[in-house]
């Protein structure tokens, strides 16, 4: 084993697998080192990840898959053993409290509102550069039936806005994102992410 892989421990980071951009999280986890990707489908599988990204795709439809394959209450004990979760795009909504449309059953890690599809429908659908507190300037950002944080608890911090709406924010050990990182070429969010598992 070279000195490069003994010096730091392999982090083993799960993708929901049930509906959404999971192969592309996939794709941008291998490009760090020292990570392991997994795709995740079945509760015994969190035992052995370090953390676990729940990706963009439909809320309702992931939301009504966690509850089939027995994932809701998994995930969030997985959470409250300090383990590092990332909610992207649909996976914000599912991380939130509370949401303007209450057909999603949502996992409430922070404490948060959410506005689903707040900046509209796909063809609405949109590409920007931002300024993320904590983690970088110009941060490549993609915008897909994007909702945003409407409103913020105290333990929250935000770290990123578009026009004074709230698009990434922190609580704990739970990041999340109203944007789909991994569909750039620009891995510093998922690099923080993984470094804080």
């Amino acid at each position: 084993m070279t000195q490069s892989l003994t010096s730091k421990r392999l982090k083993k980071v799960g993708v929901l697998n049930l509906q959404g951009a999971v192969s592309e999280h996939i794709t941008m986890l291998n490009s760090l080192d020292n990570v392991q990707a997994i795709a995740v489908k079945h509760p015994e599988q969190l035992a052995e990840l370090d953390g676990l990204i729940i990706p963009g795709g439909e809320s309702t439809t992931i939301s009504r898959l966690i509850k089939q394959n027995g994932l809701f209450e998994p995930i969030k004990q997985f959470a409250q053993q300090g383990k590092g979760i990332l909610g992207t795009c649909a996976g914000l909504v599912l991380c939130g409290k509370t949401t303007t449309h209450n057909e999603v059953e949502q996992l409430a890690l922070t404490d948060i509102c959410v506005e689903r599809n707040g900046f509209g429908r796909q063809i609405n659908s949109f590409e920007t550069k931002l300024d993320v507190k904590l983690i970088g300037q110009q941060i490549p950002a993609v915008f897909i039936r994007a909702p945003y944080i409407t409103k913020a608890g105290e333990q929250v911090e935000q770290l990123a806005f578009i026009d004074e709406h709230c698009v990434m924010a922190k609580q704990n050990n739970i990041l999340v994102c109203s944007f789909h990182p991994e569909l750039t070429q620009d891995n510093r969010i998922m690099h923080y992410f993984v470094e804080s598992c």
